[in-house]
C-alpha cells in the first residue's frame, strides 16, 4: 500500500509554518456555486483562526477601494471529493466557505481590526472569443436535452459565477459572444456543455484584438515551449514559422530530443495541437502561456482546402461516397443521415464544392461478372471537437451534440450560397 511513502512524507517535508494565533487572513484562489448557498470561496487560511458566522473585511491588493464587512455563515474542510461543514479552521488549512455572495478569486478576508491584502497574480484578460449560438440544423432536438436560447442563456450564466475569467455578451437573442483565455479553456466548456445535453452550434474561434495609442493593431502573443524528438524539429519548427512564430532559444542535451522555445500569435495555436501530435508521432510535448500583446504579425493561411457540402437530405450511400473519394477526405459513412448545407469531407482544393451524398446506383437489366463488385471505402476522418473548431471558416459552424460532432454552412441551401457568391 502507500503507508511507507506517507510515513517518509510525514518524516522529510516540514509541516507549514504559520501562526495561528495572529489576526485572521485569508486568500480566495477559487470558487464554486452551489444552488443552495449560492457562491463558496475556497482558499489556504494563512494566518489566525476563523469560526462559523464570523465578520470579516473582504479587501483586494489591487483595488484599494474594496473594502467591505462580510460574514463568513458556513464554513467546510474537504473530505476525499466531497465537503464536510465545520464549526472553525486554523491556519495552515485549505477550506471554503459561503455567505458572501459577490466573492472572487483574489480578494482577502481580513480580521475587522487588520485588514491586510495579500498580493495575488491578476487574472488576465481573455485572449480567444467564440460564437455559441441555438442549433437550428433539420437535426436540431433528436439527441439534446437542452436546446432553446433560454437553456443556453442560464448555463452560460451558471458558468460565470464560478469561472471568472470567462465573459459573456449577448447578441441578439439567439446567440452570444463568449470570449475566454485560450481555445482550450472554451473546449473544455463546450465538451461539459455536451455532456449535460445540451445542443449548441459555436462559430470559429477568433483571437481578441486591441488597439495602442498609435492606433496600431496589437494581437496576443503566446510563449510557447516544445519538447521532441531530434529527427521532428525541422517539422516542427517550419510549422510555427508558417504561423509566424519566432524561434527563441534551442537547447539539445544530447539524449535525441531537443527544447524549443517560440513567441507565437495566439492565433497561430487555434487547432495546432492536433497536428503537433501527428508530426511528432504522439511523442512531442508543448505548453503555452499568454505572454503579452504585440503588433500584428500579418495574415498567414489557415486553411488551404474547400468543403465538400450535401445539397439535399437523406442518408449517405456508400456508392455515392465512393465516387467522392477522389474529390478529398470524406467525414462521414454510410448510412449516416445528411442534411442540405452539411459538410461531408474536404474538398482537394481550396473551393467549396456541393455534391449529392445520397445517390444510389442506377438498376440494369444488365448481369455481369464482376459487375457489382462491394464497394470499398477509405475509413473516414473523425472529427475532435479541436480539430472541428480548427477546420470551420468564417461562414461556418459546428453542430455540438451530446452525441455527434457535425459541421455545416451558416447558410444551408445550396442556392442562396451561390447567389450570395454571386
Amino acid at each position: 500500500d502507500l503507508k511507507p511513502l506517507f510515513d517518509t512524507i510525514l518524516e522529510y517535508i516540514p509541516a507549514p509554518e504559520a501562526d495561528v494565533d495572529a489576526p485572521f487572513q485569508m486568500l480566495v484562489s477559487s470558487i464554486d456555486y452551489n444552488e443552495f448557498v449560492g457562491r463558496i470561496g475556497i482558499g489556504r487560511i494563512e494566518r489566525g483562526t476563523v469560526r462559523q458566522n464570523q465578520e470579516v473585511i473582504v479587501c483586494d491588493y489591487h483595488d484599494p477601494s474594496i473594502k467591505k464587512k462580510e460574514k463568513v455563515v458556513a464554513l467546510y474542510e474537504f473530505t476525499g471529493l466531497g465537503r464536510s461543514p465545520i464549526q472553525q479552521a486554523s491556519a495552515g488549512e485549505i477550506v471554503a466557505f459561503s455567505g458572501i455572495s459577490d466573492i472572487t478569486i483574489g480578494r482577502t478576508l481580513c480580521d475587522l481590526e487588520t485588514v491586510e491584502p495579500l498580493p495575488f497574480v491578476k487574472i488576465s484578460d481573455p485572449t480567444i472569443e467564440m460564437t455559441f449560438s441555438v442549433n437550428d440544423s433539420p437535426f436540431a432536438g433528436r439527441e439534446g436535452k437542452y436546446v432553446t436560447s433560454r437553456n443556453l442563456r442560464d448555463r452560460l450564466q451558471r458558468e460565470l459565477l464560478k469561472d471568472v475569467s470567462l465573459h459573456v455578451t449577448e447578441m441578439g437573442t439567439d446567440a452570444f459572444n463568449v470570449a475566454g483565455r485560450g481555445e482550450m479553456h472554451l473546449s473544455i466548456l463546450i465538451e461539459t456543455m455536451r455532456r449535460e445535453g445540451f445542443e449548441l452550434s459555436v462559430g470559429r474561434p477568433e483571437v481578441i484584438l486591441k488597439k495602442d495609442e498609435n492606433g496600431k493593431t496589437l494581437e496576443p502573443i503566446e510563449h510557447l515551449y516544445v519538447d521532441c524528438d531530434e529527427v521532428f524539429m525541422g517539422v516542427v519548427t517550419d510549422k510555427i514559422n508558417q504561423r509566424k512564430g519566432r524561434m527563441l532559444n534551442c537547447t539539445n542535451n544530447g539524449t535525441g530530443r531537443v527544447r524549443l522555445e517560440f513567441s507565437v500569435p495566439s492565433r497561430g495555436l487555434i487547432g495546432y495541437r492536433d497536428e503537433f501530435l501527428t508530426d511528432t508521432k504522439g511523442t512531442g510535448i508543448m505548453n503555452s502561456y499568454l505572454e503579452g500583446y504585440e503588433e500584428w504579425r500579418g495574415d498567414f493561411p489557415t486553411r488551404y482546402s474547400g468543403s465538400i457540402v450535401a445539397d439535399r437530405p437523406g442518408n449517405a450511400v456508400a456508392y455515392a461516397l465512393f465516387n467522392l473519394e477522389p474529390r478529398g477526405t470524406l467525414f462521414v459513412e454510410p448510412g449516416d443521415p445528411v442534411y442540405e448545407g452539411m459538410i461531408v469531407g474536404e474538398h482537394n482544393r481550396d473551393n467549396d464544392i456541393d455534391v449529392n451524398a445520397t445517390k444510389e446506383k442506377k438498376l440494369t437489366n444488365l448481369r455481369a461478372a464482376g459487375k457489382d463488385e462491394n464497394v470499398i471505402l477509405t475509413p473516414v476522418k473523425k472529427m475532435t471537437l479541436e480539430h472541428a473548431l480548427h477546420f470551420v471558416r468564417e461562414d461556418e459552424l459546428v453542430e455540438v451534440t451530446p452525441l455527434s460532432l457535425r459541421l455545416r454552412k451558416v447558410e444551408l441551401s445550396a442556392q442562396k450560397r451561390y447567389q450570395m457568391a454571386g
